[in-house]
């Protein structure tokens, strides 16, 4: 709640919605990487607003995650730049390679394939987010290396 405050803090009293991103990303944070509905019930209490306008930001940011993910997720951008360059193969390449679905986590919790809409890495597709790093001109070799680095402990995401 201390981290909350301050967040709350650096806005005109009165208008605590306008704290909404930085409020849900840290209760996200402190909650396994994603938020329930009674998370969201808490924020709109907090934040002192009807709880679909916490809903309608969670559903439109693809930072917020509505139920768990892997430890490691990789968000494929799913934009027609990156589709024409082969997007749309890698991200079934990787639900392939990991036996899931899109947005579906592997059985051991550790990996999360998700779309997305566009990352803003148009000339450097196909790629993908993992954490805060954009991994460019994605090829099935250079996925099969990311997922042996994230096995071996060598990807941080903190």
């Amino acid at each position: 709640m201390a981290r909350i405050n301050e967040f709350i803090s650096h806005y005109p009293e009165g208008k605590k919605k306008s704290a909404m991103l930085p409020v849900l990303h840290a209760v996200q944070d402190a909650h396994d990487n994603w938020l329930s509905v009674p998370l969201m019930n808490k924020v709109a209490e907090i934040l002192e607003v009807h709880p679909i306008e916490v809903y309608e930001v969670v559903t439109f940011y693809t930072m917020f995650n509505q139920h768990p993910r892997g430890k490691y997720t990789f968000e494929f951008c799913r934009t027609s730049c990156c589709s024409i360059r082969g997007g749309e193969d890698m991200l079934d390449y990787a639900c392939n390679k990991l036996g899931i679905k899109e947005g579906e986590t592997t059985e051991d919790g550790m990996f999360s394939v998700v779309g997305t809409e566009c990352l803003g890495a148009c000339g450097y597709g196909p790629m993908l987010q993992l954490g805060d790093f954009y991994h460019e001109h994605l090829t099935e070799e250079k996925f099969d290396a990311l997922v042996e680095d994230c096995k071996q402990g060598k990807i941080k995401l903190d």
